[in-house]
């Protein structure tokens, strides 16, 4: 059915936790001290679409989101779905379609279905195959306009899809079910439509609105004013006065800030009288502050692959989190009797450095290779074996170096104009080189190892560290600047989700549906290893945020990556199947990884683990979905060819509660992952 309405940081040994107030980050200025910004060579991409298709003129001149919930909207022909909570948006040909998603679940995925239920067009609008434009975006929405005549406020997580048709036209809503009932109300600026597939959607106007029905198809005479149009659940009428009550006040914009130590405030931008209705997520409800201006309304929900999205009345919410202690070495210590092994490990390790003879010159494998030798340092200092260190750290210098200054033969970091990142030289020429860095891929992955060796390297050689701070910042920056402008050189928070609270990997390619990321542990190091630079430069503020990024990310891979026997938020067949998600996109949760498939589970614990690291032991604290987790796996490390690095992984996580039994495994171990070595293993079992 449709309607109208007429409406007007915690402190332990080795961990820092600031309480300065959050500034934002900016390529100019960090901690109030000015940072020579260092900007790489310019480089030009063959393979990256062209921003101007689709984005409005004035929004060029500043960096573009190249990972964000509206990409399909930006790239390719912009006709392909996304997913704004509660609904499914597609613009086509002139056109918007409006979808509120059934789920469709079996053992190897869950997904949202689109169904175009209702079609918004200009009746007989001029240019129909005219490209949208995104007007203005924000870190909660994006503005969408289908000219000449539509604006679209495309908000996340309002009940209502809120539009203004700019100038006296006639509109058309069709759809693809027969419509079963239309009644106006008495000054005809509230319709309710009832649909064949048992929805009820509503439609409220700024004015009144004349509307007349012909078979599947709604068409309006001349109107110009703000339309809003809402799903009432479960067309359930009880919750009709809700969506009446709240039908006036609309939100144009919404904006996150770093409001206090472990806090993000929402803060939305309204037009119209009252009060804001807008809809939480599970881990919004965790997190948010109940204080008096907001207020939850507990029977309103909408389903969602993400949980169910209740209702939550107030244009300003602060999201708070426990701190997280960001430190360099293990949160509990090491146990001195393990000394002599660790040591021993870590002697083999050092002398396999060579800096000379590197494996690879990918982005990804070689920042793992740089993050591998930089544990070997700071477990050195733990155990109170530094002899190593030196040679760990002209081993950093060597092969850092190479990548701050451009002078690393087949492979380097360049920087894009374009979308305004970084790009590195593979990824310019090739859609799949450097696993899509080119067209902004996994940032965070990749330069979040860099970081984590830029961090040990700049901790311990604090000359080197003041050498190298123009180019270590702007490596950072690529994907944790947080202000917003021309004058910046990278986006806001690139891959940082800030209404999901988690990041997305995928960059400018299209998907059915929507971004995703496979590997969350990878994600926390990345914020992990900033919070880790800033405390080697001093710079509580890039602390406070890596740190409060970092937990965001863990509570958002507890929450929905990690799949316990007593999960709710997904349907049985997959909870009973699963216990850990494979990829999580937008819209869909699957059991497969980019690289692997479903029935290889070692692989799927690994990249949730990958790398180990002190903050590994926050990401699994529940010792009992870390059990269920590694019993579920287990059985597949029986088949043949199951690599040694991935069983490494499978037992370091055994680790967590079964300490004997894992470092028995451990010992037998004949080989470990690239980023890995035996001295990290025998340092996170003997720091259990």
């Amino acid at each position: 059915m449709l309607i109208f309405y007429s409406f007007l940081l915690l402190v332990i040994p080795g961990c820092i936790s600031p309480t300065l107030s959050l500034d934002p980050l900016t390529t100019t200025t960090t901690n109030r001290r000015k940072v020579d910004f260092f900007t790489f060579p310019e480089g030009k991409s063959t393979v990256l679409p062209n921003p101007s298709n689709f984005f409005s003129p004035n929004l060029l001149s500043s960096p573009l989101p190249t990972n964000s919930f509206f990409t399909n909207l930006v790239i390719e022909n912009g006709d392909q779905h996304e997913y704004i909570h509660p609904y499914f948006i597609k613009s086509s040909n002139s056109s918007l379609s409006l979808s509120y998603p059934s789920i469709f679940s079996n053992t190897s995925f869950t997904t949202h279905v689109f169904t175009p239920d209702i079609n918004i067009s200009v009746l007989n609008g001029p240019k129909p195959n005219r490209n949208h434009t995104v007007s203005s975006f924000s870190d909660l929405g994006v503005t969408l306009d289908l000219h000449p005549s539509l604006r679209f406020f495309l908000v996340r997580g309002s009940p209502f899809l809120t539009f203004q048709v700019l100038q006296n036209v006639s509109l058309s809503f069709s759809t693809v079910h027969h419509i079963r009932a239309f009644v106006p109300n008495g000054n005809k600026t509230k319709y309710k439509i009832d649909l064949s597939n048992g929805q009820t959607w509503i439609l409220y106007s700024s004015t009144p609105i004349e509307l007349t029905k012909k078979a599947s198809t709604v068409t309006s005479d001349d109107f110009c004013g703000v339309l809003r149009i809402a799903l009432l659940p479960n067309a359930d009428e009880e919750l009709e006065p809700v969506l009446d009550r709240f039908s006036s006040c609309y939100p144009v914009s919404g904006h996150a800030s770093f409001h206090e130590s472990n806090s993000i405030r929402y803060r939305w931008a309204t037009e119209g009288l009252g009060d804001l209705l807008m809809l939480a997520n599970p881990l919004h409800l965790r997190l948010l502050d109940d204080d008096d201006s907001v207020k939850v309304v507990d029977d309103f929900k909408y389903k969602s692959i993400d949980g169910d999205l209740v209702g939550v009345v107030g244009s300003s919410w602060v999201l708070k989190t426990d701190p997280v202690p960001v430190t360099w070495y293990s949160i509990k210590g090491v146990d001195k009797e393990a000394y002599p092994e660790i040591i021993d490990a870590l002697v083999e390790d050092v002398k396999g450095l060579d800096s000379s003879n590197m494996s690879t010159n990918s982005s990804y494998f070689y920042g793992k290779l740089v993050a591998r030798a930089a544990r070997l340092a700071l477990i050195a200092e733990e155990v109170d074996h530094v002899d190593v260190i030196p040679k760990v750290i002209q081993f950093l210098k060597d092969t850092i170096e190479a990548w701050l200054d451009g002078t690393f033969a087949g492979n380097r970091f360049l920087y894009d104009k374009s979308w305004s990142g970084l790009i590195t030289l593979q990824g310019s020429k090739h859609v799949t080189g450097d696993f899509g860095f080119g067209i902004y891929n996994d940032h965070h992955f990749h330069i979040g190892y860099y970081l984590y060796g830029i961090a040990v390297l700049a901790k311990i050689d604090p000359v080197w560290g003041r050498q190298y701070r123009p180019q270590a910042y702007s490596l950072m920056l690529d994907f944790m600047t947080l202000g917003k402008g021309p004058d910046l050189k990278y986006t806001r928070l690139r891959c940082f989700d800030l209404w999901k609270l988690h990041s997305w990997a995928a960059g400018l390619t299209e998907f059915e549906n929507g971004r995703n990321q496979e590997s969350t542990s990878e994600a926390v190091n990345a914020y992990y290893s900033a919070a880790l630079m800033g405390m080697a430069y001093g710079d509580p503020h890039l602390v406070k945020v890596g740190s409060l990024l970092t937990a965001m990310e863990m509570l958002s891979a507890q929450t929905w990556w990690h799949v316990k026997e007593d999960n709710t938020l997904y349907d049985e067949d997959f909870v009973e199947a699963n216990r850990v998600v494979g990829i999580l996109w937008q819209s869909k949760r699957d059991s497969v990884l980019w690289f692997a498939p479903a029935d290889q589970k070692e692989f799927r614990l690994g990249i949730q683990l990958l790398p180990i690291l002190p903050i590994s032991e926050i990401l699994f604290s529940d010792k009992e979905y870390a059990k269920q987790l590694v019993e579920w796996t287990l059985p597949s490390l029986k088949r043949k060819g199951v690599g040694e690095g991935w069983k490494g992984f499978v037992y370091a996580l055994e680790g967590v509660y079964d300490k004997e039994d894992a470092l028995e495994k451990i010992r037998k171990l004949t080989g470990h992952d690239d980023g890995n070595s035996l001295s990290n293993m025998l340092w996170w079992i003997f720091s259990r």
